[in-house]
């Protein structure tokens, strides 16, 4: 009998992350999502079921190496094979260097590099043995670039764009497309809405649309290895860059 493909969603929020399980779940994939908290899948995870999909929602710290081993191994026992990693952690906060504890610090890396580390390894320890998958990390602006009162989250996505970079030169060899997604722009959500009404009312596709990010991973996932993209910059047509 076969198994179900599976798409991992780490960090399946409302916006970017909940939009990418939704569109694989179109696809025939059966979506993971985590969060640390599960009662806040509970919206995505009635939706993908409306749309007709398969859905199976898990409360993690991605953060707990015990709780990500625990995680994978029970999705490929009990789920189905990964065929697709996200990892959408964000992480993003802002602080004067001055400002900024050693805990905010810290808590920024484990939730970004730390985190992204752990899960990914369990992915690849999935994906290696059959020899195929995709592994994507949602990036930032902050990935390339440091602005000013974002030291603890520029530290973080470099670091994940770091271990992204590492991970494709050594495992691509064994075919496993893993790609590194730079969102550079505003998101429409009720936080962007609510606290830049100027930037979310700028116009017609002025700010990212979640949906329109999940098509961009899945053409990443759908591309031929023999013209695998490693780094995509994504952004609004009105973004000044």
């Amino acid at each position: 009998m076969a198994k179900d493909k599976v798409c991992v969603v780490i960090g399946a929020g409302d916006a970017t992350g909940g939009a990418i399980a939704r569109r694989f779940a179109r696809e025939g994939y059966t979506a993971v999502v985590t969060r640390r908290s599960a009662d806040k899948l509970q919206s995505l995870v009635a939706r993908i079921v409306e749309e007709g999909g398969k859905v199976h929602p898990f409360g993690s710290d991605a953060r707990d190496e015990a709780q990500v081993e625990a995680l994978f191994r029970q999705i490929e026992t009990e789920i189905g094979e990964i065929e697709v990693f996200v990892f959408n952690i964000g992480g993003n906060v802002r602080f004067d260097i001055r400002d900024t504890t050693p805990r905010v610090y810290r808590k920024v890396w484990e939730m970004t590099a730390f985190a992204g580390f752990l899960t990914a390894r369990e992915a690849a320890k999935a994906m290696v043995p059959r020899g195929r998958g995709t592994m994507i990390f949602t990036g930032a602006t902050a990935s390339i670039r440091g602005g000013r009162g974002f030291s603890a989250f520029a530290g973080g996505k470099h670091a994940v764009r770091a271990l992204a970079q590492s991970m494709a030169r050594e495992l691509g060899p064994q075919n496993i497309h893993v790609a590194h997604v730079i969102v550079d722009g505003a998101i429409d959500t009720e936080w962007i809405k609510t606290n830049f009404p100027d930037r979310y009312n700028a116009g017609p596709d002025a700010i990212l649309n979640p949906d329109d990010i999940a098509e961009t991973y899945w053409q990443l996932h759908c591309q031929k290895r023999s013209a695998w993209t490693f780094e995509m910059d994504i952004r609004p047509w009105k973004e000044n860059w």
